[in-house]
């Protein structure tokens, strides 16, 4: 246990003293009742051995001692039960995903079904956004701010290449950053995981050591990778953090025709590597045909119950139990004696 104010506890001294002159007042009775011990009243009156009578008195002074530690504000680590995760909705906002398959188009589908969970879920989940196409970036840290979440996702509009890999990586380091390790990538350093280290280099900084079982990326994706660094590698590294990656096809098969810079290509949904990263991380793989299939898959996402210390200020419990011990000990004394100690 801690005390915000600690200082105070040197009031406590007060305790000794008044357990002293309290002594000195039952002595002054004791000899008083001795000079005039032919008055039963009298006696009867100043007869403090009596463990009822000292019964009111102790409880009075306990109910002190706690009121003078409920002053310096303490803190104790309690366990409670707490519903928490953080999520990262990591978008592909490629030129792909204005393809209209999914109407009004496919970036407009996942961004409303993002929108209707980022709603349904409680403060405790912290969620944040990485948005991906040729590179990626960390558009919002992981928060409790609901509006935060929402005017960001909104924002989003496609833009160039894909690069699957690059959207795992920033949703990852992004999560390790949260939980307060060290950064294993830098704001302008997408590392080639794919490629083997020499025995002889020095460790590469995606080397990185943490378990997150209580983080999970959502993925949004049509699937089309064309941009290093290998999606799979990226995959294989969440497996290892303990990050669970819920990959979700944005589009369908038969694909639509867009024009992206001038240039008129088909596009169309590329599902297996979307599932086999779903797959090997231990999440799971949706189709999302129209925006209620993709809703579903937060049925999947359901925030883990944990109970975990944690440093709370239990100031009022000790000031209750002060006064609580004051009113039981002024009753008893009102009952017995017909007066307060």
């Amino acid at each position: 246990m801690s005390f915000t104010w600690s200082s105070l506890l040197y009031l406590l001294l007060l305790v000794p003293l008044l357990v002293w002159v309290y002594q000195r007042i039952q002595k002054r009775k004791r000899e008083s009742a001795a000079r005039l011990g032919s008055f039963g009243v009298l006696h009867d009156a100043s007869g403090g051995a009596s463990a009822r009578r000292q019964l009111p008195a102790i409880l009075f002074l306990i109910g002190i001692t706690i009121l003078i530690l409920s002053l310096a504000r303490p803190q104790a680590a309690i366990s409670l039960p707490k519903i928490e995760g953080t999520v990262i909705l990591t978008f592909d906002v490629s030129g792909s995903m204005s393809a209209d398959d999914l109407k009004p188009n496919r970036m407009e589908a996942a961004k409303a079904a993002a929108l209707d969970f980022v709603d349904n879920q409680p403060t405790s989940v912290k969620i944040g956004v990485v948005a991906f196409s040729d590179g990626g970036i960390t558009v919002q840290n992981p928060t409790g701010e609901r509006a935060e979440i929402i005017d960001t996702i909104e924002r989003l509009v496609p833009r160039r290449g894909t690069s699957v890999g690059n959207g795992i990586l920033v949703a990852l380091n992004t999560i390790v950053v949260d939980a307060g390790d060290p950064a294993f990538l830098s704001p302008n350093a997408i590392p080639d995981i794919s490629q083997p280290q020499s025995d002889t280099a020095p460790q590469s900084d995606i080397l990185v050591e943490g378990w997150y079982p209580s983080s999970a990326i959502v993925l949004f994706s049509d699937g089309e990778n064309n941009q290093e660094p290998d999606p799979v590698a990226a995959a294989d590294l969440a497996v290892d953090l303990g990050v669970r990656i819920y990959t979700v096809g944005i589009g369908t098969v038969e694909g639509a025709t867009i024009t992206v810079e001038g240039f008129t290509v088909h596009s169309r949904l590329e599902e297996p590597m979307l599932e086999y990263i779903s797959t090997t991380t231990g999440g799971a793989y949706y189709n999302a045909g129209n925006e209620e299939d993709l809703r579903r898959i937060y049925n999947d996402l359901e925030p883990k119950l944990t109970i975990k210390p944690e440093e709370m200020e239990v100031t009022s419990l000790f000031a209750g139990l002060g006064m609580a011990l004051f009113i039981v000990g002024g009753a008893l004394s009102l009952l017995w004696f017909g007066r307060v100690p």
